[in-house]
Parts: C-alpha cells; structure tokens; sequence
C-alpha cells in the first residue's frame, strides 16, 4: 500500500489525536481457533479508540519457528484508531492475556497471538515495539491479507 499518514480528526479521543489507520494480524493455533479469532475481533472492535474498518479472509498456515506445532488460523484487521502504536499494543497484549496466551516459547503455541503490522505511515522502534513489524518481509501470508485489505479498503 503506498498510504501516507491518514489524518482524520476524531472529536471523541480525549487527546483529540488523529486517526490512523493500522493493520493488526491475529493468528491462532490452539484450541478452538476460529473462536479465538472472533473473540479477539470483538475485543479489538470493543476498544476505546479504535474502529474495525475491514477483516480478510481467514488462512490455514504452517507454524514459523523451531517448535513443533499445529497450523495457524490467521487473519488481517484494518482498525482507525487514536491510540499511540504502544497504546495500542498495551490494549492488543490485554486481549492476549484475555484469550489464555502464555509466553513460554519464542515463535511456540498460542491461543491468540496479535501484532500491529502496520500503523499509517507511521515507523516505530523500541525495545517492545518495532513498526512496520520486524517479521513483515519473511511472512507471505501478511503481505497476501495485506494485500486484500488494500482492495477492500484502499
């Protein structure tokens, strides 16, 4: 996408900080997965500051890393949000720990794993916090659920 930073006043933030729109991946490979998704898809909808705009379609993919481990369900979310990208991460780790995540293994297990992807045109880094996401270029299926979101919502 070659979108620039997209300022749209919103009155309702207490900050009264524009919008950006941000690309939240959700993937999960425990338990019931599709209800993991959905649920986390509530919650993000359900946060003070942020608006779904689109979701695309739901992938099967083989597990990245060293651990053995069942295949993912992932899927894209394109949300208008108010939140700082560490704001909104705080709230996305909330939904995490919500939804039964562990950290026990880099790259292992989880019942629902979120990350931001993308955040307007918006680059960030810190020790908590890298966007666009470090892992962006190495995983085809983001760039394909990017890709869809795009056409759905240019």
């Amino acid at each position: 996408m070659n979108e620039s930073h997209t300022a749209l006043y919103d009155t309702t933030s207490p900050t009264n900080r524009a919008a950006d729109i941000a690309y939240i991946a959700l993937g999960s490979n425990l338990g019931d997965r599709d209800q993991f998704l959905r649920d986390a898809r509530r919650r993000i909808a359900a946060v003070p500051g942020v608006e779904m705009l689109a979701e695309s379609s739901i992938e099967e993919t083989a597990p990245i890393g060293p651990v053995g481990q069942g295949a993912y369900l992932n899927q894209m979310l394109a949300v208008r949000t108010t939140l700082t990208p560490p704001e909104l991460l705080a709230r996305l780790l909330e939904i995490e720990r919500e939804g039964g995540r562990m950290r026990d293994a880099r790259w292992g297990p989880r019942t629902i794993d979120l990350d931001i992807v993308k955040y307007g045109a918006t680059t960030w880094s810190s020790p908590t916090l890298t966007v666009p996401h470090a892992e962006l270029p190495h995983r085809e299926f983001w760039h394909r659920e990017l890709a869809e979101l795009e056409h759905i919502h240019p």
